[in-house]
């Protein structure tokens, strides 16, 4: 990847979109509870022999992902640097000869199934997007076969961790057969993608898929959500990352999400009218977005501003990575979390207390909410020996504050979806 920078571009592609999709709620509501959908993965094989009588040949995994920074930049085709995860989702399944494709959640034991040469329009529920990758992976020429399987989860839902991308990916690989699928990574991204995008009927851009798909040990990946180039980006080995769960999910409704969207869209189309070259928020600098302040409303100025930094931010954060500038990190993820509550209104309460309470804590190096906002987790880059330190303070600080118990998991960068053994 080369040559990436923020501002004017003439590599006009599709937008990319916001992945907040969650792996049980369709649009008809809730399926079942955070508590229940956490059941440990290693009891994925022991449920999948009470219900089908015999061992599952093979298990696919997919990773969800925290973002690191550059929030709500994907879907104005910017820059993200997510990293995949080691909470995840996990298939355990047969593949059988005929068409039909049968799942078991491990958590509640609720099934749900469909034929692949029926698929039908969506349920409304958690089966939707595995019935999308199927219908996407049709639509691109991928062939699929039945299985019987039992899907298992280690990723909170709601939270912005991207378990519904986690769910994609993990199907996709089941859905191929025992072997990689026929496509490449970024390739199946984009199928599972579209699933989610045309589908199951959730607006969400590449990067969780991405992310879930592409993901490498030890590191982030800066993402060009325009051109779709990308490259890894190591994180230091002194630190880790700590995801801090407010205790209450994501608020971020379709209307709230949509509107946002929508401000970005008006923005681009009042500078487009005297800049027809702007496609989208990706092609403007601070510069020419200052030059026409008066023709925007205020609402769309500071949400375009938000995008314009947002991106900046991003590119830096990479610098600094790499140039072992901790404190640049540091202070870039606080600016980051500003905007996104200043300037984009994503932010909570409790996701300034999280940030507030991560950034009073020494060791702890950055802190910022991460995903769409409104709820849901911080991402904090941590020394590793300030973890323990940073878990006490939270547990301590934050009940007191907000009277909600927080969840705390520290993570490392994990490989994208593939196989594992049964």
């Amino acid at each position: 990847m080369s040559h990436i920078t923020p501002g004017r571009s003439h590599l006009l592609q599709k937008p990319a979109g916001v992945g907040t999709a969650t792996l049980l709620r369709g649009t008809g509501g809730l399926l079942c509870t955070v508590a229940e959908l956490c059941t440990p993965v290693r009891s994925v094989a022991d449920r999948f022999r009470d219900r089908f009588d015999r061992p599952p040949e093979v298990r696919a995994v997919a990773p969800g992902r925290v973002n690191l920074i550059g929030e709500h930049t994907d879907y104005n085709e910017g820059f993200v640097m997510p990293a995949a995860i080691g909470l995840e989702t996990r298939i355990a399944y047969v593949p059988v000869d005929d068409r039909r494709v049968e799942l078991m959640l491990a958590a509640t034991g609720e099934r749900a199934a469909f034929e692949l040469d029926r698929i039908g329009p969506r349920r409304r529920a958690w089966i939707d997007y595995v019935a999308g990758v199927a219908w996407a992976l049709g639509e691109a020429g991928v062939p699929t076969h039945g299985l019987r399987g039992i899907v298992a989860s280690t990723l909170p839902m709601n939270a912005g961790l991207s378990s519904s991308a986690a769910l994609e990916l993990a199907s996709a690989w089941a859905l191929t057969g025992d072997g990689p699928p026929p496509v490449d990574r970024v390739t199946l991204a984009r199928i599972c993608q579209r699933a989610e995008n045309e589908y199951v009927g959730v607006a969400s851009g590449l990067m969780d898929q991405f992310a879930s798909s592409v993901g490498g040990a030890g590191a982030a990946i800066l993402l060009d959500c325009r051109s779709l180039e990308h490259r890894a980006v190591p994180l230091p080995a002194e630190c880790i990352l700590v995801v801090c769960h407010t205790g209450s999910e994501r608020r971020l409704e379709a209307s709230a999400y949509n509107r946002r969207r929508a401000e970005c869209e008006r923005a681009v189309a009042t500078i487009a009218r005297r800049h027809p070259w702007v496609r989208s928020l990706r092609d403007v600098d601070r510069e020419l977005l200052e030059s026409v302040r008066d023709d925007l409303d205020p609402v769309a100025y500071r949400r375009a501003e938000h995008v314009v930094t947002e991106n900046e931010r991003v590119l830096a954060t990479e610098a600094a990575l790499r140039g072992g500038d901790l404190a640049a990190v540091g202070r870039l993820w606080a600016e980051s979390h500003a905007s996104l509550r200043d300037r984009y209104e994503v932010s909570s309460p409790e996701l300034d207390a999280l940030v507030e309470i991560a950034a009073a804590t020494p060791g702890v190096v950055a802190a910022r909410l991460t995903g769409a906002g409104f709820g849901g987790c911080t991402v904090n880059l941590v020394r590793r020996d300030a973890v323990g330190r940073l878990r006490a303070i939270v547990a301590q600080d934050y009940p007191r504050r907000i009277g909600r118990t927080p969840r705390i998991w520290e993570v490392e960068p994990v490989g994208g979806a593939g196989p594992v053994e049964a």
